[in-house]
């Protein structure tokens, strides 16, 4: 079960203001470990020793293998890791599991017969594929002037703030890419993460690759507003990385009685239960806004069942 229902969101969204309750909010989904924090500091090892540079950039060469092999030992070790400590494994046994059944499961609607395969198949096929080829894209549009580069001429307060606005754009952005995913045209597409009922690591990049060029296509911001390679290399990072960790099906790793690090999404995982609400993430609250948000609670399910209820008489 998760720790907090019904689910907190973001309270810089409420009134009457709250500042010490967004203070605490950012403060805890920053520090002092975090996924997000974990996730730049990693951008940052990678861009000093597993990065081209601008130059390199310019021509298409051997650098788009070099993008490509980086990131797919990075989501084989990250997703594979978790894999083993809560599921093949079992460290953590049935504690704090979203979902009581076990994973992986066998069956017809897998590629494979078997989700294991299947997620890990479309993860790092197509996942680690097109993820890689935007990132090429930018990292070539900015070496030729197709994209605006960030220089310290531009202020380091703009570098700083880039990072922590990654998470408030993934909100808008996934939000309405994933609304668009779930209309008729696209959700045959998008059919294919959703046979993940119950989710593992390796369910996080499990998508179909049209739903792939949707889902990393947030990185074509960076044609629009000025960024460092760096900020590219962690927004997309952000992007493959945390839909990974935020799929283990548990709710954090707990040692000795304590949870030591957030790892799951209790809001996401009621979309994949419930599939028509909690569309995008609790940093903006957009589900609320438009009447879509499940909060955990027989309330929230009550609420869903009314709407869907709704819909279907029209």
């Amino acid at each position: 079960m998760p720790d907090q229902v019904p689910i907190p969101v973001n309270p810089l969204w409420q009134w009457p203001p709250d500042p010490r309750g967004v203070l605490r909010w950012y403060w805890s989904g920053w520090f002092p470990v975090s996924i997000n924090l974990a996730i730049v500091s990693l951008a940052c090892a990678v861009y000093l020793w597993a990065a081209p540079s601008l130059e390199q950039t310019g021509t298409l060469s051997w650098w788009v293998l070099g993008i490509w092999a980086r990131n797919l030992v990075l989501v084989v070790l990250v997703a594979q890791g978790l894999h083993w400590v809560f599921h093949a494994g079992g460290l953590q046994g049935g504690d704090k599991k979203y979902d009581p059944r076990p994973f992986p499961r066998q069956g017809r609607m897998f590629t494979f017969g078997d989700q294991f395969w299947d997620n890990v198949f479309w993860a790092t096929a197509s996942g680690v594929t097109i993820w890689s080829a935007y990132e090429v894209l930018i990292w070539w549009a900015m070496a030729n002037g197709y994209a605006p580069v960030w220089t310290w001429s531009d202020g380091a307060v703009w570098f700083v703030a880039f990072f922590f606005l990654i998470p408030i754009w993934e909100s808008l952005y996934f939000y309405w890419i994933h609304r668009v995913l779930h209309s008729d045209l696209f959700y045959r597409f998008h059919a294919l993460h959703h046979r993940n009922t119950d989710v593992g690591p390796w369910s996080g990049l499990s998508m179909h690759p049209v739903e792939h060029v949707f889902y990393f296509g947030t990185a074509l911001v960076h044609f629009v507003v000025p960024s460092h390679p760096i900020h590219l290399v962690a927004h997309l990072m952000f992007f493959g990385l945390y839909a990974i960790t935020s799929h283990t099906g548990f709710e954090g790793l707990w040692a000795a009685g304590r949870k030591r690090v957030h790892l799951g999404n209790f809001h996401h995982q009621l979309h994949h239960r419930y599939f028509e609400v909690n569309y995008g993430t609790l940093e903006v609250p957009w589900d609320k806004f438009f009447g879509t948000f499940h909060d955990g609670t027989e309330a929230g399910k009550v609420m869903m069942k009314e709407r869907l209820k709704t819909r279907s008489r029209r």
